[in-house]
């Protein structure tokens, strides 16, 4: 079997990112965190990802989609936008959490593999997307990317994972753990600065998955926000 070729779609975060690989080959990615418009950006980045990588849509084999946590907003465009195209395409639906997805981009970078060699099994990965104030959406993987401990929404403060970090070194990134930095000082801390959420990190969960058949339903699937979206009032401006 030929590897599948996939386009995956990342919008969890401020982030719009596309990416289409073959097998574990990237062969376009376009993002950008500059407009903060993923409505707007989504659909020309999928049409330039598909021009850049010489493909046409009608080539695809599956379709990926970052599940969150992450942007209610972002999220929501990011599935529609995936399902639709599955749907259309009558191809498989893929999804990866976007935490997993950031603790694989993590292992890739130079700094990182530095502490794995240093501390081994004792480093955890700690993804971590802003979500308002000092809360975090978070979770820990292990070196080799394997979930330890679930998905939360976590309100940081200066005890935040003291009972961990006492036996662990915990190395944290991502744009939430920016807030972070001047408040969890254990010296077992570690953090990595740079590392958003890309469709390029979902290459490998997406591909293992595909290869297993690891398929979502279509008409059914949902993104798993872990909050209920919260409206705000805008306020009223005085004259």
């Amino acid at each position: 079997m030929a590897d599948p070729l996939i386009l995956h779609i990342e919008t969890a975060s401020d982030i719009c990112s596309v990416a289409i690989s073959d097998g574990e080959n990237i062969l376009a990615l376009v993002e950008s965190g500059a407009e903060r418009s993923h409505a707007t950006l989504l659909n020309r980045f999928i049409r330039e990802a598909a021009g850049i990588a010489g493909k046409e849509l009608n080539q695809l084999n599956g379709i990926a989609v970052s599940k969150g946590p992450g942007s209610y907003t972002g999220l929501r465009i990011g599935v529609s936008t995936a399902k639709g195209l599955a749907y259309s395409l009558n191809i498989p639906l893929l999804s990866c959490g976007t935490l997993k997805s950031m603790a694989h981009s993590a292992i890739e970078l130079e700094e990182v593999q530095k502490l794995i060699e240093t501390h081994g099994d004792q480093l955890l990965l700690c993804p971590m997307l802003d979500a308002r104030r000092m809360e975090v959406y978070t979770a820990f993987f292990s070196a080799e990317c394997k979930l330890t401990k679930e998905v939360t929404a976590e309100i940081i403060d200066e005890n935040s994972f003291e009972k961990v970090l006492e036996k662990h070194q915990i190395c944290f990134f991502g744009n939430g753990a920016e807030k972070c930095r001047g408040v969890i000082t254990h010296k077992n801390a570690y953090f990595i600065d740079g590392l958003d959420p890309s469709s390029g990190a979902m290459t490998k969960p997406v591909l293992n998955k595909f290869l297993h058949s690891e398929f979502e339903d279509v008409a059914y699937f949902e993104p798993f926000y872990l909050k209920d979206f919260v409206a705000t009032t805008p306020r009223k401006k005085l004259l």
